[in-house]
């Protein structure tokens, strides 16, 4: 059944209806860390707070607190339904049933539960943070980006007439099918959608999600989200991310600790899991070092996330690391999911989908069309590509409102670790503006890490 979106924004009780409608309403990579931290760390406290990065958005100014509470205590109070479980442990996820273990699932089913939150205001911004076990703790942070996120989208919803509304939902429709069009056939194209923890609203993703699904059939590859995965008959689609190596840092005993730490985590997760699951994000302490002092046996895991670094540029260091360490790039995958509109993705699947003639790259996204030009490639794969397309897919309604407004423009909200055991968690991406962290521990990690391959690119979520 197709939603009348415009309808429901005029007509509804929002304070009615939740947000989250189910514990499995999160990113898939969100599970999978969950029963590797219920598994090896399972004493482990943690604290994740949320951050507003779009500072010029005083988000407490627009979002009612009181409002904010109902949504984070409807969540509390959810539990993971038997149908759900079931689901988790006999569906195929990339290709293996039974990645989810008997034990972790009762313990989901009977002893799960969130820890309660600490929330004030403090300039014009909410302070919101989480703390408690590791395991119980974890998975707030998509929880409260998404609550937030659409949160944001119901104030702006609620000071438009029907008429308005209308225009508004036509307007990101239509904005939507002109993304899609220019996807629809291209060869040996894979997308999925990442788009939960910022979209626009629950209702807006699982439009996004049918429409990519029914068009671009064997393209789209699935959802991060894990509900809509489970509802939709989807694929679910995740491996795993930053929380993991800041975390194993964040307890590290030396310097020497510290550095290993990053390696450490792989070693874990291949003794978790296997195959299609073994995909690195080496950015949280910086791609190039990374890659550098990697272990041999790092070269045998299946791909590459790239989330803070050009994608170009990291692509290009991933294959010539794979090439001489003696590594066939070609059998390897290479996922993109930072900020990815759909002009990056085209741009992105040709240059790796072919071998480039001659030496030039685009320093940027504008030159992207550059690349949609078959002249300058050919048709050998230099590494499979996949393009994780998140809130410019799920919330992407900038110069939609009838109004000429910004007000539903998508804004650069992260929750994150912010320490482990008592001790402070640190990333510093290959980006400086992504780095997190007090000044003194950025520092520290500066001076084990080093600052190779690191730059300033603009933030945009």
């Amino acid at each position: 059944m197709i939603v009348n979106l415009a309808e429901r924004a005029h007509n509804h009780n929002w304070r009615l209806d939740p947000i989250v409608r189910s514990l499995l309403d999160t990113d898939f990579y969100k599970l999978l860390m969950l029963q590797f931290i219920w598994k090896h760390f399972p004493n482990v406290h943690a604290t994740f707070t949320l951050v507003n990065r779009t500072t010029s958005v005083p988000l407490a100014d627009i979002v009612g607190m009181e409002e904010l509470r109902q949504q984070l205590d409807h969540v509390r109070n959810l539990r993971f339904h038997k149908s759900e479980l079931i689901w988790l442990a006999g569906n195929t996820f990339y290709g293996k049933r039974g990645i989810f273990e008997p034990a972790f699932l009762e313990w989901l089913e009977d002893d799960f539960e969130l820890p309660e939150y600490e929330l004030f205001v403090e300039g014009g911004q909410f302070n919101l943070s989480f703390h408690g076990p590791w395991s119980q703790v974890t998975l707030w942070e998509v929880y409260s980006l998404a609550i937030l996120s659409e949160l944001k989208t119901r104030s702006s919803l609620r000071e438009m007439s029907e008429f308005s509304l209308d225009i508004l939902y036509a307007r990101a429709k239509a904005k939507l099918w002109s993304k899609i069009e220019r996807l629809r056939g291209v060869p040996g194209l894979k997308i999925a959608d990442f788009g939960t923890r910022r979209r626009h609203s629950f209702l807006w993703q699982e439009y996004v999600v049918r429409a990519m699904r029914d068009t671009l059939g064997a393209a789209f590859t699935g959802s991060s989200n894990t509900y809509l995965a489970y509802k939709h008959d989807l694929e679910a689609i995740g491996t795993n991310a930053h929380e993991l190596p800041m975390a194993m840092a964040a307890m590290a005993n030396s310097d020497a600790e510290l550095k290993a730490s990053q390696y450490r985590m792989l070693e874990l997760w291949q003794n978790t899991y296997q195959r299609e699951l073994l995909v690195m994000l080496p950015d949280t302490f910086g791609t190039t070092q990374f890659l550098a002092d990697a272990p041999d046996w790092v070269t045998d895991w299946t791909g590459q996330r790239i989330d803070s670094k050009n994608p170009f540029l990291a692509g290009d260091e991933y294959i010539q690391w794979l090439t001489d360490r003696g590594r066939d790039p070609g059998k390897k995958l290479l996922i993109a999911s930072d900020g990815l509109d759909v002009e990056d993705i085209l741009a992105l699947h040709a240059y790796f989908s072919g071998e480039i003639v001659g030496n030039h790259r685009p320093t940027d996204f504008h030159q992207a069309a550059d690349f949609l030009d078959p002249l300058k490639w050919n048709a050998r794969r230099r590494i499979r590509f996949s393009a994780g397309w998140g809130t410019l897919l799920t919330n992407d309604f900038r110069e939609c409102d009838p109004n000429s407004s910004d007000v539903f423009d998508p804004i650069s909200l992260v929750c994150k670790l912010t320490d482990a055991n008592g001790m402070a968690a640190v990333k510093l991406s290959d980006n400086y503006a992504k780095a997190m962290g007090a000044a003194d521990d950025v520092e520290r990690y500066r001076h084990v890490f080093g600052a190779a391959g690191v730059t300033n690119l603009p933030t945009f979520v």
